[in-house]
């Protein structure tokens, strides 16, 4: 770990040897804390693996171009495609579905020339709390009938683990996580799902429901298997939306990290090169087929744990994702991870989007009193959780595209109080 006055000196040019190394350390001490939720969204959503790894370094590099250098912050997978993701691979297939998440990245855009243009009132004004809190819980809670599936052995609607081992694995996994999130301390506390991966991974080697047979017939060095996308006018229309829920979570983590440097990223290098950089590196990550990218509040608290706040060392970070990615055998070793154990971290997991939309309101003291308010809330919620579908045409807008619309319109059409 640096200190400050190491990370102040890593901005001269004339770097010695050992601080560059201290810089290749702390750049994979960020990538080891971004780790474990880098690698579950392309397990959860049938993704390759080395292909996210790949793409998050590449997102990070386009982001760190953009915004001059100037932000410490690693970009990754994000949560909030996953069951988009999962539908549109489903539907459409994953070359339809990353064309849409291409496009998807245009809202980061969109809004970043918002900000440069109104500042972040513009942005609030149109998104605020009580549009973003709802459709966030429901990414969260729309997941949970599968999170409880996969813990209890299915794939799908096969059982491939017998309940009581599925829940023999899945209950410790979930209760590591919960463990290490509350009781951790330092460094550990910002590794749950690592921890838990780790410790229903070897519950799985010893209930024998491993399978060995991808690692021993993968290479040693590989390009990862990229996907061309394609462009599906229906993929792209369910997916646009989605994009908006982490573009204004991307402000939150702004926020975030300029508290933690005592340096205002909003205003310098901006929030619309943020917000552009996000957009660019999303659109490059489904460019070669990768999940969207977002910003990680995981590295902004080891951030602000190790006071190295150098923006170098994200390069690094980027960097060791890019090489790991072009390691065959250890794609192949993360592709072996089995269903039930991302089962017991995906109830912890999904629970935790909901709680972060709830927080949004309760943060932000939207008044669930006023009839407007609670509309809007109620609406987006049942539509999203019951499952609601409106047929247009050939293509049926529903899930959280549905419910990003509704509350959107509902924001701007419901008159306000008086």
């Amino acid at each position: 770990m640096q200190s400050h006055s190491t990370a102040s000196a890593a901005a001269d040019h004339t770097l010695p040897p050992q601080a560059t190394w201290r810089q290749v350390l702390a750049g994979s001490q960020m990538l080891f804390v971004a780790f474990g939720a880098l690698v579950l969204v392309p397990l959860l959503t049938g993704l390759n693996v080395s292909v996210a790894l790949f793409t998050a370094g590449i997102g990070t590099l386009i982001f760190q171009l953009v915004t001059k250098r100037q932000v410490p912050v690693f970009l990754a997978s994000s949560f909030a495609f996953i069951a988009p993701i999962s539908y549109g691979v489903a539907q459409w297939g994953i070359s339809d579905t990353m064309g849409g998440l291409m496009v998807a990245g245009l809202v980061y855009i969109i809004l970043s020339q918002v900000a440069r243009v109104g500042g972040v009132e513009a942005i609030n004004r149109y998104l605020p709390p009580v549009v973003v809190g709802p459709v966030i819980m429901v990414i969260g809670l729309s997941l949970a009938p599968v999170a409880v599936s996969m813990a209890l052995g299915y794939q799908g609607d096969n059982q491939v683990v017998p309940t009581g081992t599925a829940l023999a694995i899945a209950l410790p996994t979930l209760l590591t996580a919960l463990l290490v999130a509350i009781c951790g301390r330092g460094m550990v506390r910002l590794l749950p799902i690592l921890c838990a991966i780790v410790v229903g991974y070897t519950l799985s080697l010893a209930f024998g429901i491993v399978d060995f047979t991808p690692v021993r017939d993968a290479a040693w060095l590989a390009l990862p298997d990229f996907t061309a996308p394609s462009f599906n006018w229906q993929a792209i229309l369910f997916l646009l939306p989605v994009a908006i829920a982490p573009a204004v979570e991307h402000i939150g983590d702004m926020v975030s990290i300029s508290s933690v440097t005592g340096k205002n990223y909003i205003k310098k290098p901006g929030l619309h090169r943020t917000l552009l950089g996000d957009g660019l590196a999303t659109t490059a990550a489904a460019a070669l087929g990768g999940p969207p990218n977002t910003t990680y509040s995981e590295v902004t608290g080891a951030v602000m744990l190790t006071k190295n706040y150098d923006p170098k060392v994200m390069t690094w970070a980027a960097v060791s994702a890019i090489t790991l990615a072009l390691i065959g055998k250890f794609g192949a070793f993360l592709m072996t991870v089995p269903t039930v154990v991302m089962g017991g971290i995906m109830i912890l997991l999904f629970g935790s989007i909901a709680a972060v939309g709830m927080n949004t309101l309760v943060k932000h003291q939207v008044d669930m009193s006023e009839s407007r308010n609670l509309v809007i809330v109620a609406v987006t919620l049942v539509f999203g959780i019951g499952g609601m579908a409106l047929p247009m045409g050939e293509f049926v807008l529903e899930g959280i595209a549905l419910c990003a619309i509704t509350a959107i319109l509902l924001n701007l059409l419901l008159p306000k109080s008086r």
